[in-house]
């Protein structure tokens, strides 16, 4: 097994610089997902750890070795693509087993390690099929059976299941995620689907523009995001983001939107708001309840609105809610119905409430 590090890593194509000097440590087993939009550089950051792209500054270690010039094929990496990447003329057999045939390791040994890999993938009954008879799936599948049977000290997975259906991606998130557990190797992991990134990680990474913004556990990057970047792209659906202005009166600190709304913030020891400040105000969607359905908001955090759009998913409903003239989303068990037009009141849950500094974008609540 192995750890990784990255240290300062730089990687620039001719005069322009895609990823800027990030530092990474990745500890020994560990499940982390590299996640964010496309172009932020997180394909770049895997393919530099597995060797297919040169970095231009900046040091990698695989289990405390230096890999800067170290061959693709020397690092103890796997590899599986989005394209699954299977030579087509090859049953799942001959896949799985061709680059150990390539390593000249026994054939005993390559037959013990396919059927092996076969069993923990359900793969025993296809091994005698060509890729086009396969589904998604099934290829997907066979991909990693390719990677498991080199017995790699780190597994990379390139956006994996982007090429598969909604509930083929369900399926493939529950068997990569019972294969960690099988296997126990160090596994990195890119997706922009951030749900996928959620479900799988131990810990998050989520990159833009060349840079780490935040690295934490799914739950801490979802609750306490560094920056709007963060909160806008963690959760589904996003959280709520709504410029503001702090004012103070003799009730404390609240945000003003507009000349009919405004919500208390509640007291924190050592608060750093200023009166006058422009902000961003951040609430989940999680975090506007029905008539006060959890029965233990405060009365002031209550207020009146409009259903302008329903979004109905079946387990629960998103309604765009009009408060004071203000659109905010909020979610409602699925089973009850809601109408565009409908009046209703909703609870603001502002124990969770997040402000961010509108010039920095940083958090500062």
């Amino acid at each position: 097994m192995a750890s990784v590090l990255l240290e300062n890593v730089t990687k620039s194509f001719g005069k322009t610089e895609v990823v800027h000097g990030i530092d990474l440590e990745i500890a020994d087993k560990e499940f982390v997902v590299l996640v964010g939009p496309s172009g932020c550089g997180k394909s770049t950051t895997l393919r530099m750890i597995a060797g297919l792209e040169r970095i231009s500054a900046g040091r990698i270690r695989i289990d405390d070795k230096v890999v800067n010039d170290v061959a693709p094929k020397d690092r103890d990496a796997a590899m599986v693509f989005q394209n699954y990447a299977l030579y087509p003329h090859m049953n799942v057999y001959k896949n799985m087993s061709f680059g150990l045939k390539l390593r000249k390791v026994p054939a005993a040994e390559i037959d013990e390690r396919v059927r092996t890999a076969a069993r923990m993938l359900e793969l025993e009954a296809l091994l005698k099929r060509k890729p086009h008879e396969l589904s998604g799936g099934q290829r997907q599948r066979v991909a990693m059976g390719r990677a498991i049977v080199r017995n790699p000290s780190v597994f990379l997975f390139d956006e994996p299941l982007s090429n598969l259906d909604a509930k083929l991606r369900t399926q493939m998130r529950l068997e990569i995620k019972r294969l960690h557990r099988k296997v126990s190797t160090t596994i990195v992991y890119v997706t922009h689907d951030q749900v996928e990134a959620m479900t799988l990680a131990d810990r998050i990474v989520v990159m833009r523009d060349g840079y780490i913004e935040q690295v934490g556990s799914p739950i801490e990057i979802f609750q306490n995001p560094v920056n709007t970047f963060v909160a806008g792209f963690i959760g589904s659906p996003p959280m709520n983001l709504v410029p503001a202005t702090v004012i103070k009166d003799e009730n404390g600190f609240s945000l003003r939107f507009n000349d009919r709304l405004a919500i208390p913030v509640p007291d924190r020891p050592e608060s750093p708001l200023k009166e006058g400040t422009d902000v961003v105000m951040g609430l989940r969607t999680e975090d506007f309840a029905l008539e006060n359905g959890n029965g233990d908001l405060p009365p002031e955090w209550k207020y009146d609105g409009i259903v302008d759009v329903v979004e109905p998913l079946g387990s629960e409903t998103n309604m765009h809610v009009d408060l004071g003239g203000v659109t905010f989303v909020a979610k409602s068990g699925g089973r009850r119905e809601i109408r565009v037009g409908e009046k209703l009141t909703l609870a603001l849950n502002l124990r969770h409430l997040h402000i961010f500094d509108a010039a920095s974008t940083l958090s500062i609540y």
